[in-house]
């Protein structure tokens, strides 16, 4: 069954986003690596990386999801 061009777009769409969020992350754990830290900050920086690492895994997922879907697309496999 062919995905339908909304479902592309809506795929493309929380990739997107997903990939925004995750750019905003980096930035939240960039900025908290680039002061002196004491061990609240510490702390705060490895909530960070959690938070990156999650972010991540929720932009690859919607990249594969998307993928897939222009694969069954184009190539009806």
């Amino acid at each position: 069954m062919a995905v339908e061009i909304s479902e592309l777009d809506e795929m493309q769409s929380s990739y997107k986003a997903a990939v925004d969020d995750w750019v905003a992350v980096i930035r939240e754990e960039e900025a908290l690596a680039s002061v002196n830290h004491n061990v609240a900050e510490v702390d705060a920086w490895e909530h960070a990386h959690d938070r990156e690492e999650k972010a991540r895994n929720k932009a690859k997922a919607a990249k594969r999801a998307y993928e897939d879907a222009l694969r069954e697309n184009l190539f009806h496999f």
